[in-house]
């Protein structure tokens, strides 16, 4: 038996009136903190590209403000019909169906990244995640990209093949063939470049076996995806239309600042210039390509002036202008989780 008197037992503490207890301080996960730089990371890179390349801005939308208004609306069509065009072809590598909306919202926001990063690996980074956030694995989602990248070479020069065989006046195919040196340095980095995969494939055991898994996936989906119509006509169809919408462009902007040169040469000199020099991993494409249409141009008769404006207006109008609504696009898919 108890000897403490059960009467003189406290009753429960009074409640506090200081209010609620203070909650500790927490760092915010990782997960949050990359979802915000992620955010903001597109805007400070379309900041510090604008800081290194204000000259190109500053040129072309100086030209562009004399150039005749109608033209380069007519510029401005077919650089949307570019989005659109990519988003067909990212479509015809993947057997699943993508939603449109997001699909050509993706490749917009891509646009954005494939300036900022070189060889693609800005907008390839930006589709993989899309494809991932709709339910494709990695594997198949890295062998659809493979596939894009391999499709879009080969019809560009498909297409160039075809215009050398249609317009042989303006440009003949001995021209163009590689001779000499420049034919021994082409099979020289096509052999490089096969000799150091085969190495690597051979030696490293931890890329051998993620390479076979997604080759196996790539044979896969290409073996199903040409076994369907719509996805064969957007693969190949998207990937051929893409140059020759971007030398439309060009030709666009050109007729606007007076420039003589039919839409066949423009067509032709773009599809020249980018085959030639389109490996050289520039973002975006920008300089090499540039430089190799400017002078592609001039050779058909252009003037320099007008060739360089030209150019400078078509990457105005497909990159500076809609950099800052794709880098918009970009944080708000981040931000949505949709990337």
């Amino acid at each position: 038996m108890s000897l403490l008197p059960l009467e003189e037992i406290p009753g429960p503490l009074p409640a506090s009136t200081a209010g609620p207890a203070p909650v500790p301080f927490r760092l915010p996960s990782a997960a949050r903190l990359a979802t915000k730089v992620l955010t903001l990371l597109p805007l400070l890179l379309i900041g510090v590209w604008a800081a290194v390349d204000w000259r190109a801005m500053y040129d072309g939308t100086a030209r562009l403000a004399s150039a005749d208004p109608w033209w380069l609306l007519a510029a401005f069509f077919f650089t949307c019909l570019g989005w659109g065009t990519a988003a067909l072809v990212r479509q015809g590598a993947v057997p699943e169906r993508l939603p449109t909306g997001l699909l050509i919202a993706s490749q917009f926001a891509a646009g954005t990244a494939n300036h900022a990063l070189p060889a693609s690996i800005g907008a390839h980074a930006v589709t993989l995640r899309f494809l991932q956030g709709q339910g494709i694995p990695l594997t198949r989602a890295t062998a659809s990209l493979a596939l894009y990248s391999l499709v879009r070479p080969i019809a560009k020069t498909l297409v160039l093949l075809v215009f050398l065989i249609s317009f042989p006046e303006i440009l003949p195919f001995g021209r163009l063939a590689p001779k000499g040196w420049s034919l021994l340095l082409a099979l020289g980095g096509v052999a490089a470049t096969l000799g150091t995969a085969a190495v690597l494939l051979t030696f490293v055991r931890r890329l051998r076996r993620p390479a076979l898994r997604c080759v196996r996936a790539a044979l896969t989906d290409v073996r199903q995806l040409h076994t369907m119509p719509s996805r064969i006509l957007a693969l190949w169809g998207g990937a051929a239309a893409a140059p020759v919408l971007q030398a439309t462009v060009i030709f666009s902007v050109g007729a606007s600042l007076g420039l003589s040169l039919t839409w066949a040469q423009v067509v032709l000199a773009f599809l020249a210039a980018s085959t030639a020099v389109g490996a050289v991993p520039a973002p975006g494409g920008i300089g090499p390509v540039d430089a190799a249409t400017v002078f592609t141009m001039v050779a058909f008769g252009a003037p320099m002036d007008l060739a360089t404006a030209s150019v400078i207006g078509y990457r105005v109008l497909t990159v500076w202008v809609p950099l800052l609504p794709g880098a918009l696009m970009l944080s708000a898919l981040v931000h949505r989780k949709v990337l």
